[in-house]
């Protein structure tokens, strides 16, 4: 997480472990905030875009810029805050996937040493999440 010394949040990065991700949340919080079908019909579609925790790679779950701290250098910094958590963990790599129409961040991302290795097309649930593929993208550690 960056912060600005008036402690306004500029972003927040998170990664995923087999004991949980950047976004918490169940079975129960997703009833408690969409009742019991909405929860059933998110869940589902959710589970569909889920990806397993990489054993060899450390899966990074989510960066997030403040729309008015972009292009400052918050995600770089992110990125390696990111980055030397999974060098202390011992992994050699680590793994994101990024929208296709996220541009920008893909950009970023091929700045901080990133290589795309896969593409992962939704088909009709593009109607869905609104947007048409991700892209999984790898950089290895040195």
């Amino acid at each position: 997480m960056r912060a600005r010394a008036d402690g306004t949040l500029l972003g927040v990065a998170g990664f995923k472990t087999a004991r949980g991700a950047l976004v918490l949340g169940g079975r129960r919080e997703m009833r408690a905030a969409y009742g019991i079908l909405g929860a059933a019909w998110r869940g589902g579609l959710l589970a569909l875009l889920d990806s397993d925790v990489d054993n060899r790679r450390f899966l990074i779950d989510g960066i997030f810029v403040a729309p008015e701290a972009r292009g400052r250098g918050v995600g770089s910094r992110l990125i390696e805050a990111l980055a030397q958590e999974a060098r202390s963990g011992g992994y050699r790599e680590i793994r994101l996937e990024v929208i296709d129409e996220n541009l920008r961040a893909r950009a970023l991302y091929e700045r901080r040493g990133f290589r795309a290795v896969g593409r992962r097309p939704l088909g009709v649930l593009r109607i869905v999440f609104g947007f048409r593929a991700a892209t999984t993208m790898i950089r290895r550690l040195g």
